[in-house]
């Protein structure tokens, strides 16, 4: 993928597909690494689907037959000397403390790093498109942080929906004064 904020939008999707109640979408920059994060607590997986899904050859979908979303980031993550780490716990091994969390960390330094991409637009879509779904976004640098949580909007919003226009557009204003705040 050209941007790794494809790539959250792609391994957000699938925390969405498994049920998923919240999403944690972290990402940890310093001047050296850049490191991102997947969290939720969806249905998760259990230890053969966590060695598996690795592999570009097995998918869960039945409309074709690879799935790329998790062995393109591996790729990504090691062509800069990064790599990559999936923890999942299956629901029916642990029916309160489930989920899946996907840690993948790149060498901003490397040449075959790829840029993070447009995440205000990522995010905003993943949010309008579930919007409900708890959805936390924190962006951590050197100069300071970006962060969103949809719990906290909900707080302010009262009955009006997430996916409402004004306020994604609401969502992408706030999240690009944040950047332009850091920057």
């Amino acid at each position: 993928m050209k941007e790794l904020s494809l790539n959250i939008l792609d391994i957000a999707q699938n925390s969405v597909k498994a049920r998923a109640e919240n999403i944690l979408i972290k990402i940890d920059e310093t001047e050296e690494t850049l490191t991102l994060t997947i969290a939720d607590d969806g249905c998760g997986m259990d230890a053969e689907t966590v060695e598996r899904v690795m592999d570009p050859f097995y998918t869960t979908r039945t409309t074709r037959s690879v799935g790329l979303g998790i062995p393109l980031l591996k790729l990504a993550a090691e062509q800069t000397g990064g790599g990559i780490k999936i923890k999942s716990v299956c629901e029916s091994a642990d029916p309160v403390n489930h989920g899946t969390e996907v840690t993948a960390e790149f060498y901003k330094n490397h040449l075959d790093f790829t840029p993070l991409g447009d995440t205000v637009s990522t995010v905003a879509a993943l949010i309008q498109g579930a919007p409900d779904i708890e959805w936390k976004f924190i962006h951590n640098m050197t100069g300071g942080s970006v962060e969103l949580d949809t719990r906290e909007l909900r707080g302010v919003l009262g009955e009006v929906p997430l996916d409402n226009y004004e306020v994604i557009k609401w969502i992408e204003d706030y999240l690009k004064e944040g950047y332009d705040s850091v920057s």
